[in-house]
């Protein structure tokens, strides 16, 4: 394929350096002279210095010989501008823009949905843009994910699956420290998948031969439900997440809250008919009086500090230290570490953090934080997602991109159509973790002598260096 990217930040630099190491022709545009020589001196691609809303400089880039259009500037306008550009001028491309403005993507969503009979009709986009992408959205989305699982791991869900995709960690001491495996269902009569383990700081696809150690860290697929077993196993429990502290009133912090709310209402008011008041168990906290003012309007139940939580005394002045769970999620993604970690040292038992990238992940991990978000990479995913063409409905990167889940519908032309998984197995390279069947209403996990046909729907997880050679195998191309 050939991608043209605008905007050379993080995102379009990852996302370049991704594109790139799947043998993809990309372009890459930005205006300003330092990013460039930066984005030129890191990836083997061509680099242009140039406003990528010009026509011009994207004709130069090669737009009419591209499949797809990626706009990720810091400016959402100029990225909604481009792919409006390029529709009126090539519609054929494919084009994406990151729009951070949550008004506008709420609005965008709901102009789609009012008008989607007519839209669909003309094959048009509202536009111009194929996808949109909000970070916050995707960020937001993750954090809930996080405190529904007590907040102790990270987590990945997928549409239409009883099955969750939890990553746990393996405790010195434990049942599973020193077993191989294969040797771990004897242990459990659930139904589980080790789909990864993180060993020394390398993450690999696992055999039955495969050694687990205390200070492992395993990716299980398996029913939510039974998290509790399998964290007794590894050496821990999960806890009862009840009292909650949010750091931060900006979008991000404010979506988590409306959808953690709403959740807490609709099941306080499911068990005893009334609503609940969250005051008690739940409290926002920004430094900016106008974010703290907003946030008191919209959640009237819920009590509003506007505050620095890193002030002396003020966490145990107000009982911080006593809550479960504190979540710093504001736009200062280096001081959510800080604050988690320093949070965690007053006595709270769990935190989450969000952070730029999975590099902090990893960096907030080790000091101690049970959870960390990386709100660049989701974004990153998103687009990769849309890029793999038709047949790829969804891709997540794990641990910084070393392995990679891809969802993905077998085409009628793949090479896997018709076989079972025990005979297009290669240890290694990649792990069938789910698959649903075309009249199944969901996923399953598979066994060796499960049959793969066309418009199967299948979940798996790749070794990122053989990305070309396991698509090209089911079929789903770039």
């Amino acid at each position: 394929m050939k991608i043209v990217i605008v905007g050379a930040g993080f995102t379009g630099t990852q996302l370049a350096k991704r594109l790139i190491n799947g043998k993809n022709d990309v372009v890459l545009i930005d205006n300003d002279e330092t990013t460039v020589r930066h984005a030129s001196n890191r990836l083997d691609c061509n680099v242009i210095l140039a406003d990528g809303n010009n026509l011009d400089t994207l004709e130069e880039a090669g737009i009419e010989n591209a499949d797809a259009l990626v706009c990720v500037t810091s400016n959402d306008e100029v990225n909604m501008i481009t792919c409006s550009l390029v529709d009126s001028v090539y519609p054929k491309v494919l084009k994406i823009a990151r729009v951070r403005n949550y008004a506008y993507y709420m609005n965008t969503s709901t102009a789609i949905q009012k008008h989607a009979t007519k839209l669909s009709n003309e094959n048009r986009h509202l536009y111009g843009i194929d996808f949109m992408i909000h970070p916050d959205v995707e960020a937001a989305e993750a954090i809930v994910a996080a405190v529904e699982h007590g907040a102790i791991t990270d987590s990945l869900q997928f549409d239409n699956s009883s099955y969750e995709l939890i990553r746990v960690a393996v405790e010195k001491d434990s049942r599973l420290d020193g077993i191989a495996l294969q040797n771990m269902r004897k242990l459990t009569e659930k139904h589980f998948l080790v789909a990864y383990v993180e060993s020394d700081g390398e993450t690999s696809l696992p055999s039955g031969a495969t050694i687990l150690r205390g200070g492992d860290y395993l990716g299980v697929l398996m029913h939510r439900e039974d998290l509790s077993e399998l964290l007794a196993m590894c050496g821990s429990k999960l806890k009862d997440v009840k009292k909650i502290a949010l750091v931060g009133a900006n979008r991000i912090g404010m979506i988590v809250a409306e959808r953690l709310i709403q959740k807490r209402t609709s099941k306080f008011k499911k068990l005893f008919g009334i609503k609940s008041k969250m005051s008690q168990d739940f409290l926002i906290i920004d430094s900016d009086e106008q974010n703290a003012k907003a946030a008191s309007e919209k959640f009237q139940n819920t009590k509003v500090f506007c505050a620095d939580i890193t002030e002396e005394g003020f966490v145990e002045e107000e009982g911080i230290d006593k809550f479960d769970l504190v979540i710093c999620a504001t736009q200062n993604y280096e001081l959510n570490m800080v604050m988690a970690a320093y949070i965690e040292s007053l006595g709270v038992d769990n935190s989450i953090a969000l952070v730029a990238n999975s590099a902090f992940g990893e960096v907030a991990r080790k000091i101690g934080i049970e959870v960390a978000v990386p709100i660049r990479d989701s974004v990153v995913d998103s687009i990769m997602s849309h890029l793999r063409g038709e047949s790829v409905t969804g891709i997540h990167s794990v641990n910084g991109g070393s392995l990679e889940i891809a969802e993905i519908t077998i085409p009628e032309e793949s090479e896997v159509n018709g076989k079972a998984l025990k005979d297009i197995a290669e240890n290694g390279k990649f792990l069938v973790l789910q698959v649903q069947k075309k009249k199944e209403k969901s996923y399953s996990v598979p066994s060796g002598n499960t049959v793969l046909d066309k418009d199967d729907k299948i979940i798996l997880i790749i070794n990122a260096n053989e990305n070309d050679h396991v698509m090209h195998k089911f079929g789903a191309e770039q």
